[in-house]
């Protein structure tokens, strides 16, 4: 009897696939199980390599989204990948799969948000490809940069006691999710009832003042630069870092996996934005739930020394959520009032059963 994949999930397939790949060339120093593939050609410079592959109807919808905001978010969660291995982005490649109702006009939307994205980061766009599809558009980037040599970061590298950190705050792209696919649902519910053009020209459009900032973070999401910059300047290290694309909880327990640790994390210190925490009372979700599993935030999750401690301190954008442990002790969070709570990967997973 088959198989079905989705009861392996996106990293279960994943381990299946490769675990009897064996690397075969010298120039290869990691493989399948980071953000990044690590290769050396030079003696002073690693290279770094990650592609992402982005399904309409399954990563993104265009319903809402502006091809123009699609080119620079596509852009900006490759380069993301790069960060999280403490690199430097140089070069991408953009292949396209394009049904029939995409126009020129659409194509150069794209390519001037992918630009804009590019030109920020000092980026070139250097190749690609493009094919017909049947079933909308798919992109496929993948992103070259570089670290110095022996100095890229991996998933693996987590020591007791070392701190927990992250950049930014959590929850805000899947607050801006909720709250557009919410409009959508209404939007088309009024053209489903509306019986004349007259009221169907007088259907409103949403209102989303006052949430301006939770539809930046899932539709113009933004690559942490500056965070690598600003660990590079206080001369930190991290042991151990990711970014945060699947949601806190899930990131957090590949780094504990791979790096054969525990964790504690405090829910009082998990930096949450105040047009997140209104957005989950309206829509009655649980706000921690949502910093922890919602993902689409593109921060940087960390581990660094706990001799670091007031280095991290004073870094801007940078707060410190919690501390490794041993493995025996396992993944927790700690409640505002002192209560224990196995934490859990719950992100989003792309290959997982819809019910």
């Amino acid at each position: 009897m088959a198989t079905e994949i989705s009861t392996l999930g996106e990293f279960g397939l994943i381990k299946r696939l490769t675990q009897n790949i064996t690397p075969q060339n010298p120039e290869t120093q990691y493989g399948v199980g980071d953000d990044c593939a690590v290769l050396k050609y030079g003696d002073d410079k690693d290279i770094l390599v990650t592609t992402d592959l982005l399904m309409e109807g399954v990563h993104f919808d265009l319903t809402y989204l502006p091809m123009k905001h699609l080119g620079y978010k596509a852009a900006q969660v490759n380069l993301s990948d790069i960060y999280a291995m403490g690199g430097m982005p140089k070069q991408i490649t953009v292949s396209l799969a394009l049904s029939k109702r995409f126009s020129v006009e659409d194509m150069d939307d794209f390519y001037d948000g992918l630009r804009l994205a590019c030109e920020a980061h000092g980026v070139d766009i250097v190749g690609g490809d493009t094919t017909s599809s049947r079933t909308g558009l798919a992109i496929s980037i993948t992103a070259i940069g570089e670290v110095d040599k022996g100095k890229a970061i991996y998933r693996n590298g987590a020591k007791e006691t070392d701190l927990i950190c992250v950049s930014g705050d959590l929850g805000a792209a899947y607050m801006g999710f909720q709250l557009l696919e919410r409009e959508k649902e209404v939007y088309y519910k009024q053209i489903e009832t509306a019986k004349t053009d007259a009221e169907r020209m007088a259907i409103a459009q949403p209102d989303f003042s006052g949430r301006e900032y939770l539809l930046e973070r899932q539709m113009k999401p933004e690559a942490r630069r500056d965070i690598i910059l600003q660990l590079r300047e206080a001369g930190i290290q991290p042991t151990a870092m990711m970014d945060i694309s699947d949601g806190l909880s899930s990131e957090l327990m590949h780094i504990c996996t791979q790096s054969h640790c525990g964790c504690r994390i405090y829910e009082e210190r998990i930096p949450i934005d105040y047009q997140t925490a209104v957005m989950a009372e309206e829509l009655n979700m649980n706000l921690t739930t949502a910093a922890l599993n919602g993902g689409e935030d593109y921060e940087l999750l960390f581990t660094v020394p706990i001799a670091d401690h007031e280095k991290i301190e004073q870094m801007k954008d940078v707060k410190l959520i919690g501390h490794i442990t041993k493995e025996s002790l396992g993944c927790a969070l700690i409640t505002r009032d002192g209560a224990e709570f196995e934490l859990k990967a719950q992100g989003w997973n792309p290959l997982k059963e819809s019910k």
